[in-house]
């Protein structure tokens, strides 16, 4: 991703945490004048999420800064962490909505249905609008903060279809129903984005089907007899690195080698790749990084 692309990046997430903040405050107000409990409990989570998507945004800001004598690689799985402690903010919320919603079908309350109604209006106007700044970002850290602002809205939208039902009909219990039904279905979607947070962050391959593609392009470049120690993994799931060492056949000459080297630049420029680190050996070779730890044994 270009400079241009991380800045526009941290743009979008910093309108979301703006707009967050200001409407958390608005819902605090709105669910004490309304006397609603629902309200209450989504500003509450909504503190939350603007607290995840402040990290985010402190995090991204962080993740741009060139690389270190210790950070090597530069800074960008910071903004893994922040995909990963969101997700998990989300989940951890999503389990408190769910206890919440489940103790108010036993005791449902009647709030005031037209503060109610006002409130989830601009609620999904606000939320709404987040979501769609982020709709566009293409990090684990937008998807995952586009996630949290979409149960936003959904929990707004089912305020709003419960305060127009509460205006004709006396059941409150529509409420915590509802509030289950999106938490469960958002919860959902937010649990794929961190198995694959957490994949990524142990360094899991980010693209299986790319692997196997790198692997036979380069088994069938002019001179390559085998290859081994072939790596691929993620800074933040957008910049790859991909490591690998090729053994040349049998009396390939210096020149060559050289032409070789030109051959896998080529072949990898196609992948968009952050980093390569590619050695070749010479046939009968022993691979130095096939032999044991010996600092083990001092």
């Amino acid at each position: 991703m270009s400079h241009h692309n991380h800045a526009s990046s941290q743009q979008r997430i910093g309108w979301a945490f703006g707009l967050n903040v200001s409407f958390t405050l608005i819902e605090f107000l709105g669910g004490w004048l309304t006397n609603s409990t629902a309200i209450m409990a989504d500003a509450i989570h909504d503190l939350g999420d603007s607290l995840s998507i402040g990290m985010a945004w402190i995090l991204g800001r962080i993740s741009d800064k060139p690389e270190t004598g210790i950070f090597t690689y530069g800074y960008r799985r910071f903004s893994m962490l922040g995909a990963l402690l969101n997700g998990f903010i989300l989940i951890v919320g999503s389990i408190w909505i769910l206890v919440e919603a489940i103790s108010r079908l036993n005791n449902p309350q009647m709030p005031v249905v037209e503060g109610m109604l006002g409130l989830a209006v601009l609620g999904i106007a606000v939320n709404g609008f987040a979501a769609f700044k982020l709709s566009g970002g293409k990090t684990l850290n937008e998807k995952v903060l586009n996630w949290h602002l979409l149960e936003d809205v959904l929990g707004w939208v089912a305020i709003l279809l419960v305060a127009v039902v509460l205006m004709f009909v006396d059941w409150p219990i529509l409420d915590p129903l509802l509030s289950i039904f999106f938490t469960l279905f958002v919860s959902f979607n937010v649990v794929k984005n961190l198995k694959e947070s957490v994949s990524l962050f142990l360094q899991g391959t980010p693209d299986e089907t790319l692997l196997k593609i790198v692997r036979q392009r380069l088994c069938l470049l002019p001179g390559v007899s085998s290859i081994h120690h072939l790596h691929l993994w993620s800074l933040d799931g957008e910049h790859h690195v991909l490591t690998a060492h090729l053994v040349v056949a049998d009396g390939v000459t210096i020149a060559e080698q050289v032409k070789l080297k030109q051959s896998v630049a080529l072949v990898l420029e196609e992948y968009s790749l952050a980093h390569t680190t590619i050695e070749l050996e010479l046939a009968g070779e022993d691979c130095r990084d096939d032999f044991p730890d010996i600092t083990s044994n001092l």
